[in-house]
């Protein structure tokens, strides 16, 4: 009897020794699979971390680069790369194996010592001359110990295109102002000498001034014709304008202008109406024109013609039959005072604004500019407008 009772409890606990090892095992089993999937989200939690701080990097406009402790590239920005022209993984390299640049390799030991860094200008050495201001600072930890270096680069390249265009664009004023203003005063000081006794050179000395006070008039109204436009306070009285009138009124304007160089004046503009200011688009055609008479040749031909576009713009086009302008100055014609030749411009007179002028009205009526040219060919000066 006892015997078959301790038989029955060895097999009693026999069976919960295993239960209990089952269920041990899938209780573990449990624990595992949790703790796998509690690894798998802090993961995926990291990646997605990661992966939103690459996006807010990427985004941000400024170039961004961050360095380790052993001054190694530890992260770059989409905007960095772009500054830089470099597609090649930087991870792992030195600025200087990256870049190739001392200046910034210099910046970098100047920061370990200094802490930060700000305002710094670099120009990068490439035909196009771009300028960056890098501002830099090292990274420390909660235990004040160094971690990194972080550099922002800004590219400064427009700024410093305007600085230069505004430095430019007072030396030529200055320039511009001083000759007529030097004619002037040397002709009125010669005739309050004396000169103004004798009818003749009196007559001839006057006239002098005259042209040139006229010379300045004009300098000054180019100057606020330009700086209205630019600064968008000019309004555009747009109207129906029959270009095939307007231009037969202007060559009408500049006929003698012409005769005196024996050039021929064609109007080949079709029954075009553009909508439009009449007075700017006056401008417009008559600078062309008047710059087509005086730099073609002479006995020459000056053509203005136009034609609808399938887009339903209009086109217009003054030619000339003339020299034509050097490939090296075709994009700059329309800048402000710039001249192709200097001396033939100034002999001819006018303010080196005309082209300008040109450009920027025609962009306030929406519309292009342009011109075409082979040297000894003449010059196509191109325009559209929108249709009435």
């Amino acid at each position: 009897m006892w015997f078959l009772l301790f038989i029955v409890a060895v097999a009693a606990l026999a069976g919960l020794h295993f239960w209990w090892r089952a269920r041990f095992n899938t209780l573990q089993g449990q624990r595992v699979a949790e703790i796998e999937t509690s690894q798998r989200r802090q993961q995926q939690t990291a990646v997605d971390a990661k992966a939103q701080q690459q996006v807010l990097f990427n985004s941000m406009l400024e170039g961004l680069l961050l360095l380790d402790r052993t001054q190694k590239i530890y992260l770059a920005n989409r905007s960095f790369k772009n500054l830089f022209g470099l597609k090649v993984e930087l991870r792992g390299k030195t600025i200087l194996e990256a870049l190739r640049l001392h200046e910034l390799d210099d910046l970098v030991k100047r920061v370990q010592v200094e802490g930060q860094v700000f305002d710094y200008e670099v120009k990068l050495p490439d035909l196009s001359e771009r300028w960056l201001q890098v501002n830099a600072a090292v990274i420390n930890n909660s235990a004040g110990e160094r971690e990194g270096t972080i550099l922002v680069f800004h590219d400064l390249t427009r700024l410093k295109q305007l600085e230069r265009q505004r430095e430019e664009f007072v030396a030529n004023v200055s320039h511009e102002l001083r000759t007529p203003l030097s004619l002037i005063k040397g002709y009125t000081e010669t005739l309050l000498d004396g000169a103004r006794n004798d009818p003749a050179v009196a007559e001839r000395f006057l006239k002098i001034i005259e042209r040139n006070t006229q010379r300045l008039d004009l300098l000054i109204q180019d100057l606020l014709t330009i700086s209205a436009l630019e600064s968008g306070r000019m309004k555009l009285e747009l109207q129906p304008v029959n270009l095939h009138a307007l231009t037969e009124k202007i060559l009408g304007d500049l006929h003698t202008k012409a005769e005196n160089r024996n050039v021929v004046l064609m109007n080949e503009v079709p029954e075009l109406t553009a909508n439009g200011d009449v007075n700017r688009l006056d401008q417009v055609i008559a600078n062309l024109v008047d710059n087509a008479i005086k730099y073609g040749r002479v006995e020459g031909h000056v053509t203005v013609g136009g034609k609808q576009l399938e887009d339903g713009r209009l086109e217009m086009f003054v030619r000339d039959d003339g020299p034509g302008i050097p490939p090296e100055a075709i994009d700059r014609v329309f800048e402000r005072f710039y001249r192709v030749d200097k001396a033939r411009s100034r002999d001819q007179g006018g303010t080196g604004l005309g082209l300008s002028i040109v450009k920027h009205i025609v962009q306030a009526h929406g519309g292009e500019v342009w011109v075409e040219s082979d040297p000894g060919k003449g010059a196509t000066f191109f325009f559209t407008l929108p249709a009435a």
